[in-house]
């Protein structure tokens, strides 16, 4: 998945997603100020995604209706959506990739049915995935609360990936 980066970082009694702005249609920015970063759940869990715009906002429809079904349950309520993903004619389709977190829980999901937690409070999609990953692991250790290592760390990001900008949209929940 190209065109964006999403971080997130869980430390220090909060978790931060952190994502960029930029739309790119080939070679071209289409658009700088992008929302890819969102809370879901009535607040209760935060999502980023990476990839196709419209199914990304398919999948959050689809994970919104998951959690409606599997209240205060976001590892279930992730199997259940890969699962659907994975097997149904039209999700299988889609192109992206999240990363969703609640208050205990921080999750990456994927079109070929992964559900994967972090070993360690990080992690990242996107084209500009890796070089945040890289900093936000080099900072973690540090004195930066969470917020401050995803802005730092998508500054890195923004400054090596061309389909990333430093235009954030930063959302944050107290664990």
């Amino acid at each position: 998945m190209h065109a964006t980066t999403i971080l997130m970082v869980r430390k220090g009694g909060r978790v931060v997603i952190g994502g960029d702005g930029q739309v790119s249609l080939g070679q071209t920015i289409v658009k700088g100020n992008a929302r890819k970063v969102r809370r879901l759940a009535k607040g209760a869990v935060i999502g980023g995604f990476a990839g196709a715009t419209a199914d990304a906002f398919t999948l959050f429809e689809r994970l919104e209706a998951k959690l409606e079904q599997y209240p205060g349950q976001l590892t279930r309520a992730c199997v259940e959506l890969t699962k659907d993903w994975r097997t149904d004619r039209y999700l299988r389709r889609l192109e992206a990739m999240m990363l969703v977190a609640d208050r205990e829980v921080s999750l990456l999901l994927s079109g070929s049915g992964d559900v994967l937690e972090p070993e360690s409070g990080v992690m990242a999609i996107g084209s500009g995935g890796n070089y945040a990953l890289a900093a936000a692991r080099a900072l973690e250790d540090g004195d930066l609360d969470a917020e401050a290592i995803v802005r730092r760390a998508m500054g890195i990001a923004a400054e090596i990936c061309v389909y990333t900008n430093g235009n954030l949209v930063i959302e944050a929940l107290e664990t």
